[in-house]
């Protein structure tokens, strides 16, 4: 299975997590396919009074410089830890 197919799997398996992880790591798992999906953070920060907007971007800059396959691969280690 390609890295793409593996990726593309942990995507259904996120939305079917035998419990709703909390806050941070869910920041992490979006962060991650972010990066993964499209690459370096774009577009402009969003505004103070936008606190989930604001705090998914900031994590998804701050995995800046990742590579994609990277991103990818800590997505899917990431999903598949939390299917336990």
């Amino acid at each position: 299975m390609s890295l793409l197919d593996q990726f593309n799997q942990a995507q259904i398996d996120s939305k079917n997590l035998p419990e709703r992880p909390d806050n941070m790591t869910l920041l992490k798992i979006y962060a991650l396919y972010k990066q993964g999906s499209t690459g370096d953070a774009t577009g402009d920060r969003p505004g103070m009074t936008d606190f989930v907007a604001r705090a998914k971007f900031d994590g998804w800059a701050a995995l800046s410089g990742t590579s994609k396959d990277a991103a990818m691969q800590q997505y899917i280690d990431l999903v598949e830890g939390l299917k336990d």
